[in-house]
């Protein structure tokens, strides 16, 4: 591993930890006094598997967006591949906002479904940068899918 790969590649994680740990604290802020008091789906995770869940999620991730990265900013599908990322980034931190911090799932279910999609398309991105980070993103992808499925099931229960 090159050093610009290895530099790249633990800049994006942090970025990513940095997104998730905004996300920790609209978790926070609701947890307790919101989520605890409503009705949770059959297949809600117990509540100790979402942050290790998270961090595995948002190191692969970063990892992923690191590998793209070191390609070089100048070309364009890069550029663009990373845009993608940084918009799902962006996307996802407003869900843990509407759903835990706003109390708002259907909201928050909207822009998880909107992660999802722009995931779907950022790992198409990725792929022709380069094929390994697609692949990282994968589990993230499936864990974007249960998400959907459990903000709505979530907003249509209560």
């Amino acid at each position: 591993m090159n050093s610009k790969l290895l530099i790249r590649s633990v800049t994006a994680t942090a970025v990513c930890l940095v997104f998730g740990f905004l996300g920790i604290i609209a978790l926070q802020n609701g947890l307790d006094s919101w989520y605890a008091t409503l009705q949770k789906p059959w297949f809600t995770p117990p509540e100790f598997l979402f942050g290790p869940v998270w961090t595995i999620m948002y190191v692969l991730i970063g990892i992923s967006a690191g590998l793209v990265w070191s390609k070089g900013f100048y070309h364009k599908w890069v550029k663009t591949a990373l845009y993608h990322f940084g918009f799902i980034l962006l996307l996802n931190a407003f869900w843990f906002l509407f759903f835990f911090g706003l109390h708002e799932p259907m909201i928050a279910f909207m822009a998880i479904s909107a992660v999802f999609i722009l995931l779907l398309i950022t790992i198409k991105w990725f792929k022709i940068v380069n094929t390994i980070s697609a692949y990282l993103l994968i589990p993230y992808a499936v864990w974007v899918l249960y998400l959907v499925a459990f903000t709505f099931e979530f907003w249509r229960i209560n």
